[in-house]
């Protein structure tokens, strides 16, 4: 039987974390090491990370090795290192519990007396996002985790002494599972990651299980009132339940107005407006995620006053509709949309910018969402005016299914398929005109393309 993670998350533990310089192990390895425990690790590179966590006293292994977890009492690994590894092999050899790294997570909320946890299929980065800022601004000092890279942290998260922890929390394998919300937030519910999910049902029943974790007498589940599948995850759920939406719910926008594509509203709560919100990031998608960054906030007692700030502060994650720069008059954003729906928000909002023309360069990520959701992508890229198909990234698979971009492309008119990167450039620098928008969109390397253009 599996040790209690509890038992091993404490002051004087020695911990070793395999993949320590990953996105969510370095935050981890510094708020273990603030909680009192001994932390060691390992990674196949140097970097940034490996770097600061050095200068923070915690010594790091470069390559895995079977001896690096000598002394260890217990082992935490990334999701992406597998019993095969040398450290596993060695921690199991020798008898020395190996946790996830949700797990661990999961275990150190326990020590927060509020852990908001921002779920949904899309959304996630940006929202957590948004409720960092507006604890930021109410002086709270939170704990936070987010999937990528947020400005006012300089990273992706921040190790503070207050009584909060904030964490994007993401249903792939379950992860979020191992978590201890007491506020759990859904944005949306959609069928992904169906290489680990049978189908939408199996989603959704993921998170009724991840909305069911919060405290049945203190615990609250803030839910998009907009979106039918978060409707259903929420239906009968012995929980408190807060709901958001655009027009109707619990927190709902009011006098919702625009200008150069940026939205101001009021934040309606329980009746009364609470605040009135401008935000620096457009779309009806981005009011949305606002409006449940302001349920949570308000649901754990901060200031609306905050709730404003924080929100008018906030100018957007990293690869969210960020601004590179400029080729040839037109101008460049890069996107992590990686699924239909979100392609949808994302070109829906930039074709009210009132740009010549929208040149969508899009990477698909991996050969299984490509395939199961491959004609919803067809539809959704017909949105731009013009789309530039880059080669599928493959992430955590091999083509066993025969998928190619190139399928894409022949379904869309118009389009340009693109073989490798390098390609995608080339086409970029032909296709780029004053008053043009060119997006590079994907949860992959697509970034890179535009990368010689701004040089």
């Amino acid at each position: 039987m599996k040790p209690d993670i509890h038992s091993y998350i404490r002051p004087g533990v020695h911990a070793h974390l395999v993949g320590i310089g990953g996105v969510s192990m370095s935050p981890l390895a510094e708020v273990l090491l603030g909680a009192g425990m001994i932390i060691t690790g390992s990674d196949m590179q140097e970097g940034a990370a490996v770097t600061h966590l050095r200068g923070l006293g915690i010594p790091v292994a470069i390559g895995h090795r079977g001896e690096n977890v000598a002394g260890a009492q217990c082992v935490i690994r990334t999701a992406a290192v597998h019993d095969d590894n040398p450290e596993i092999a060695a921690a199991h050899a020798q008898g020395i519990p190996v946790f996830e790294r949700a797990e661990a997570w999961g275990s150190l909320m326990t020590q927060y007396p509020n852990a908001l946890c921002v779920s949904g299929t899309h959304g996630k980065t940006t929202t957590t996002s948004m409720c960092t800022h507006i604890f930021l601004a109410a002086r709270r000092d939170p704990t936070v985790m987010i999937g990528g890279v947020l400005p006012i942290l300089g990273g992706g998260h921040r190790v503070g002494k207050g009584d909060t922890v904030i964490l994007e929390s993401c249903e792939y394998c379950n992860s979020f599972l191992s978590f201890f919300p007491t506020v759990a937030v859904i944005l949306n519910v959609d069928a992904d990651h169906l290489d680990f999910f049978k189908d939408l049902d199996d989603v959704k029943a993921s998170f009724r299980r991840f909305a069911a974790l919060v405290p049945q007498d203190t615990g609250v589940v803030v839910a998009n009132r907009d979106d039918g599948n978060t409707r259903d995850v929420v239906a009968g759920l012995d929980r408190k339940v807060v709901t958001f939406g655009l027009e109707e719910g619990d927190v709902h926008a009011a006098n919702l107005t625009w200008n150069k594509g940026l939205p101001t509203f009021q934040v309606v709560y329980q009746g009364q407006v609470a605040a009135t919100v401008s935000l620096s990031v457009p779309g009806l998608h981005n009011v949305s995620n606002a409006l449940a960054a302001a349920a949570a906030a308000l649901v754990l007692g901060v200031e609306p006053k905050a709730i404003e700030e924080g929100l008018a502060e906030f100018h957007g994650a990293g690869r969210r509709f960020e601004h590179k720069g400029s080729y040839h008059g037109a101008e460049i954003y890069d996107d992590y949309a990686h699924h239909p729906q979100e392609l949808r928000a994302l070109l829906t909002t930039v074709k009210g910018l009132g740009y010549r023309r929208v040149i969508c360069a899009f990477q698909p990520h991996t050969y299984t969402r490509t395939k199961e959701l491959f004609d919803q992508f067809v539809e959704v890229l017909k949105l731009a005016d013009l789309a530039v198909l880059a080669e599928i990234y493959p992430a955590r698979e091999t083509d066993t299914l025969g998928m190619s971009s190139r399928l894409l492309a022949d379904r869309i008119s118009g389009a340009i398929y693109c073989p490798d990167l390098d390609a995608v450039t080339r086409t970029l620098a032909e296709l780029a005109q004053p008053g043009d928008l060119i997006l590079t969109v994907g949860a992959g390397d697509i970034v890179r393309a535009s990368a010689p253009l701004l040089s």
